[in-house]
């Protein structure tokens, strides 16, 4: 796969949703019943970072779920876009991007959206043919003001900002001309995860659905 029709589906993905959630899961069991309850909330798109041991495990369970697109995050080396291909993900997510990993990514077949947090890092990657990335750490890299900073001369680049997005800011990052999505944690809250409180979480995702990019 290209890195312009990695790019091309990526960019499909995130459009099924105006919020990707970021999920760490702790407990594979509350895997599948999370993901269903994001799905039929009307987030589709599932993010779930490497960053826990069950994390390949939640992968495959959540794969299962009837209209879900399972991604895999915090993806840092060429052997974790194995696992995470071999796990069933559809796509991948990078808090930044190196030629390694990038190079992993298109020999899989697995579109990825590598981080960027400057101009520079955005135009590395337009260069080899990525056009739509993750801006991260987005609040710390400067919020909103600052993606939109990078948007006025890089136009042909489109991002999901993740890192500090809320329902409060998420607003103002899909109401820019090169947000497609947003990456955001607060759909699906540990204490409700733990508490199994799947309806609750539903209707998060519902409002989160209803948000405009």
């Amino acid at each position: 796969m290209t890195p312009q029709e990695a790019s091309l589906k990526t960019a499909e993905i995130c459009r099924l949703a105006p919020v990707v959630p970021v999920l760490v899961i702790d407990d594979v069991a509350s895997a599948r019943p999370l993901a269903e309850a994001l799905v039929a909330g009307g987030l589709p798109a599932l993010e779930v970072t490497l960053r826990t041991p069950v994390a390949l495990d939640a992968i495959r369970e959540m794969s299962k779920v009837e209209g879900g697109v399972v991604g895999a995050g915090t993806l840092l080396t060429p052997e974790d876009v194995a696992a995470a291909k071999a796990a069933g993900a559809r796509f991948g997510v990078s808090p930044g991007a190196t030629d390694r990993l990038l190079d992993a990514c298109e020999a899989q077949d697995l579109p990825l959206l590598p981080g960027a947090a400057t101009a520079s890092e955005a135009m590395a990657l337009l260069e080899r043919g990525y056009t739509t990335l993750k801006f991260f750490p987005a609040e710390a890299a400067g919020g909103a003001a600052a993606l939109k900073g990078i948007g006025a001369p890089i136009p042909q680049i489109k991002f999901c900002p993740t890192g500090g997005v809320t329902p409060q800011n998420a607003p103002t990052y899909l109401g820019l001309s090169n947000t497609i999505c947003v990456g955001g944690s607060w759909v699906a809250p540990a204490k409700l995860v733990a508490a199994g409180d799947w309806k609750a979480i539903e209707e998060l995702a519902r409002e989160a659905a209803a948000l405009s990019a």
